[in-house]
Order: C-alpha cells, then structure tokens, then sequence
C-alpha cells in the first residue's frame, strides 16, 4: 500500500455476525469507515462504525434494537512474528501481505453490546411482562424471592406509569379543557 491516506467503506448486515458466528447479534445495518493511515512503516487503522443491532431483549424477548456509535484505532506494523499483546500496536510477520480486518470490526461491536441489554422502562412486551410475573418461582420466607418480587413489582409500577403518561400525553389538549366542563358524575354543570 503506498504512502499516505485511504479510505475503505463497508455495509454490515445480519449475514456479516452469522458469518462470525455471533448469537446475540440477530440483524445488523451498520456502516463502517475504515481510514488507514501509511507513514514510513507505520500503518495507523481508524475505524468509525455507525447504524444499529437487533439483539434479543434479556426481560421479554422481543427484539431490541439498539444504535450503534463508536470508534477503535489500531497501529499495525510488520515484524518477526504476529504479536498483539499491545492494545495500540499489532505486529503481523513480513510474510503476511494482507490483514482480515473483520474480527476487529466484530470486536468493536461486540463491545458496544451492554451486559443486560433490555428495553427501556414501560417498553417491554406487556403480555411476556405479565407471564413472567404469573409464573415466577418464590419460597415464602426466601430473602431472595421477596426483593426479586419487589423489583419485579417496581418494574411493573414504573411500566404502568409509563403506559399511562404516554396514554395521557396521546390526548388533544383542546378536549382536556372541555372535559372540564362536566361536573363529577359526568353530567354538564349549570351555570
């Protein structure tokens, strides 16, 4: 590769993590930007990678779809023999005239992944919510099962909240002032 900068774009989709045979990644359209800078002997990789997952949420099993937003750079020279105990430096052998840059792709997106990956609060599947909360294992008496419980109810509390504001919120404004005009039991008020 000659001196100086190139740029390399490539589209990722669902076919790309089936291929690098991830289970949590079950769609992808990601775009990346691969700049690779040649000075001297020096070969300096910046990856840019932007778009979104669909992993499978850990509280319903719906889909999640989350957004993709990061970078990595690497410096990559050649050596005696492949080494990449350095974070920033990756030594490939003067044999090797080409480098697979997929598995730094997959990586970067794999690290983007948080532990729990779960819908925000009030946007799991209400009707998996409500199974779950039917069918869950408690021992009366088990310190466990009761905070288990308590989250779980909290969660719910919060999801319900938040169905309600969203209902509420879905309202026109003009009717909430006519609303105002009938009495308690919903009969117009005299005047």
């Amino acid at each position: 590769m000659p001196e100086g900068e190139h740029r390399f774009e490539f589209h990722l989709d669902k076919r790309f993590f089936e291929n690098m045979e991830n289970a949590d990644i079950h769609d992808a359209d990601l775009d990346v930007v691969l700049t690779v800078t040649h000075k001297s002997d020096i070969y300096q990789f910046d990856f840019q990678i932007t778009g979104t997952i669909t992993l499978i949420c850990d509280r319903c099993l719906d889909d999640l779809i989350m957004p993709v937003d990061t970078t990595y750079s690497i410096a990559v020279k050649y050596g005696d023999d492949y080494n990449d105990d350095s974070d920033d430096l990756l030594v490939i052998p003067h044999s090797d005239n080409f480098l697979n840059v997929a598995y730094m792709i997959h990586d970067t997106v794999a690290l983007t992944i948080p532990i729990k990956h779960v819908h925000p609060l009030g946007k799991c599947n209400r009707q998996m919510s409500a199974m779950l909360k039917k069918h869950r294992a408690t021992t009366p008496g088990d310190e466990d099962s009761e905070l288990a419980e308590s989250l779980i109810d909290e969660i719910d509390s919060i999801d319900a909240a938040a169905e309600n504001q969203a209902q509420q919120q879905a309202t026109d404004p003009r009717w909430d002032a006519l609303k105002g005009l009938a009495g308690n039991d919903g009969e117009e008020t005299k005047a």
